[in-house]
């Protein structure tokens, strides 16, 4: 039995994006949107939104070539818990290719995919409301029972929970958002070892939860979050009735346990500089149904290619003629080409007037985008008068501050002086 296990799509972040030409449509591989006119449904959309469409893609077409028996999805979807009709339709579009190719689906929800408030829809529940078939939606904790070609699997389905839902009952009233925390935490595992005793152990088992567990590695998830977050200890997670653990909502990915496994396969696309350095995909699971529980399942990490995030530091030495050649020598000697790319130039001072910004955007000009190109001047520490303040002039104190700045030339520091001699005349008359 081959399940394909992925998460955290978040179609809708357009961050580091510019509008789609005909020329970015002609470079998309194959698989990307088969049978859709691309120039009338792309052109112009974020370049970004297209990015997380491509992965996706992707995956259809591994799931496809690999004849998986199931996808299995953790939850997130989208960025937004309210997307916008496109981005439904795209979603939904690559769900009922998995479909109509004989693949079954299986989407969890996870938290960006609810309703801010309670009795709204989920963004996942148009599958189960038109009956799409192969599709299973899970909104609940619950068991599923879903028949593959290998024979059936079962699957406890652990989607975000809603804590809206808990303030509404008469003992949580007033409870503060720790309580809730320590309640749902305490609540969950009690309820997950109950439908783990309930699996039949002849049929292989499979635990899919978009949950933090403790001990996970975070990343750009925490900056999009939709409220405070809550986490599971991995004991709670990692049943032994459990063939593996199909987890979401973490976007690095990453291995917690290893009978079962415990895995989150992270996201397909990097939504920020804060993933720059993970590797991105999802996850093939083997489990062999005839094996002994506990021993019959074999997984692997399949990275996809995602766009590349660059962070280029540049530290001018003090004694460097020509900041703006080095960071340009820099900039070169790395791959910027279609990648979203950062400069951070430390320099001093003294030096910092002599970086050409234009410049170095031009050496950028086949990166993707520029996020910035941004500079930390390090100002030299002023020396202080101290006693020596005591009985001077003012215009004996600017003399002497005007002498310390090394980043002055004698002609400046006459000028200087010079206005600022006629500025305490002045003031003085006035008195």
């Amino acid at each position: 039995m081959r399940i394909l296990h992925l998460a955290d799509i978040h179609i809708g972040v357009e961050n580091y994006g510019r509008p789609t030409t005909e020329s970015d449509l002609e470079a998309m591989p194959d698989y990307f949107a088969p049978g859709v006119d691309r120039k009338r449904t792309y052109l112009g959309l974020s370049t970004r939104l297209l990015d997380f469409l491509v992965a996706l893609d992707e995956v259809v077409e591994f799931a496809t070539e690999q004849n998986v028996d199931l996808v299995l999805f953790a939850g997130d979807a989208y960025k937004s818990r309210d997307p916008s009709q496109t981005h439904q339709r795209e979603f939904a579009r690559r769900i009922a290719t998995l479909a109509n190719r004989g693949i079954p689906v299986f989407l969890l929800t996870g938290n960006h995919d609810i309703a801010h408030s309670l009795g709204r829809a989920t963004a996942l529940e148009i599958f189960p409301t038109l009956g799409v078939p192969k599709v299973h939606v899970a909104e609940r904790m619950e068991t599923l029972l879903v028949e593959t070609r290998s024979g059936p699997l079962q699957i406890v389905a652990l989607p975000w929970i809603r804590r809206g839902a808990l303030l509404q009952r008469d003992e949580h009233r007033g409870a503060t958002i720790e309580e809730l925390a320590r309640y749902v935490e305490a609540d969950l595992t009690e309820r997950l070892l109950k439908e783990a005793e309930a699996l039949d152990p002849s049929i292989p088992a499979i635990l899919a939860a978009h949950v933090t567990v403790a001990g996970a590695v975070t990343s750009s998830e925490r900056s999009m979050m939709l409220g405070r977050d809550y986490s599971l200890q991995r004991s709670s997670v990692g049943l032994p009735a459990f063939d593996y653990v199909a987890l979401g909502h973490i976007h690095k990915h990453q291995q917690l346990g290893d009978h079962p496994p415990v895995v989150y396969p992270g996201s397909l696309q990097r939504v920020d500089f804060s993933e720059e350095g993970d590797d991105k995909g999802f996850c093939l699971v083997e489990i062999d149904p005839t094996g002994p529980a506990g021993d019959r399942t074999q997984w692997q990490h399949i990275s996809i290619r995602a766009r590349t995030f660059l962070t280029i530091d540049v530290k001018i030495p003090d004694d460097e003629e020509d900041p703006t050649a080095l960071v340009v020598h820099e900039v070169n000697r790395r791959n910027v080409t279609d990648a979203v790319v950062r400069v951070h130039i430390t320099i001093s001072s003294t030096l910092a007037s002599r970086i050409n910004d234009k410049v170095i955007r031009e050496a950028l000009s086949e990166a993707h985008s520029i996020a910035a190109v941004s500079r930390e001047v390090i100002h030299d520490k002023m020396p202080r008068l101290g006693s020596q303040a005591q009985g001077m002039t003012p215009q004996q104190a600017l003399e002497w501050y005007l002498n310390s700045r090394s980043d002055l030339d004698g002609s400046a520091t006459t000028q200087a002086l010079a206005w600022g001699t006629d500025l305490v005349t002045e003031e003085m008359a006035r008195e």
